[in-house]
């Protein structure tokens, strides 16, 4: 379902600071602003400025991206995902209260973001893939899918590797027939995400990718209409 039209305009790109990821302050939560955002190349995250916390958005000059065809999977990890179950957005708010645990160092996800990407997937436009085992809720991701473009946001894990299947997971549901033209991005790279594959591209990179991608139809894991 399309979202009401956001009341807040962005940045245009010419005026983005060639060396800050973050390109700007304020604006909201609501549905249409976080898929125009998203639309942009702009993700949100609090900020602290003056020593009060903003809603920040970003955009690094140095992105994130896990190529469709680059995640490194070890032997252990394909033996890990044969003990998972994979299922998709069955426990949507229960992923996104993992992932924002209060127990996680720099943890960020707070009430605010909670609802906000609540509100989001019943929507249809943000989804979770997870790992259970044994019937319980063992790790998983969640994001935006925009077009062609999933925002991967945050990832957890109760038991080895179940994070790491659901990413693995993930990869596969968006190697369809448009797979070279999808972006999968993952924000920042970090030492962990580099070992899986998620390499770094300059934000002129990324933008020019995000704008045809954009084009292409939803992955058919996460078209609501096509899962009944």
């Amino acid at each position: 379902m399309a979202p009401a039209p956001t009341p807040w305009g962005f940045p245009p790109r010419s005026s983005w600071d060639p060396d800050d990821d973050l390109v700007a302050v304020g604006a909201d939560l609501e549905p249409g602003t976080l898929v125009t955002a998203y639309g942009l190349g702009l993700f949100p995250m609090p900020v602290t400025l003056d020593a009060e916390e903003h809603l920040g958005w970003f955009s690094p000059v140095e992105r994130g991206v896990l190529p469709l065809d680059g995640m490194r999977v070890s032997r252990s990890l394909r033996r890990s995902a044969r003990d998972f179950e994979i299922r998709i957005d069955t426990a949507f708010d229960e992923v996104v209260a993992a992932c924002g645990s209060p127990d996680r160092p720099d943890g960020w996800i707070n009430d605010d973001f909670r609802h906000a990407y609540g509100r989001l997937h019943r929507l249809g436009w943000a989804h979770s893939v997870e790992a259970w085992r044994d019937d319980r809720l063992a790790g998983g991701l969640y994001g935006v899918s925009v077009g062609g473009l999933f925002a991967g946001e945050s990832m957890f894990h109760v038991e080895r590797d179940a994070s790491k299947v659901a990413l693995l997971a993930l990869v596969d549901l968006l190697r369809d027939e448009h797979a070279d033209r999808r972006v999968l991005d993952v924000q920042w790279q970090t030492p962990h995400l580099a070992t899986l594959g998620v390499v770094r591209r300059p934000r002129a990179e990324y933008l020019e990718a995000l704008e045809g991608c954009l084009r292409l139809p939803v992955p058919s894991p996460f078209r609501v209409d096509d899962r009944g």
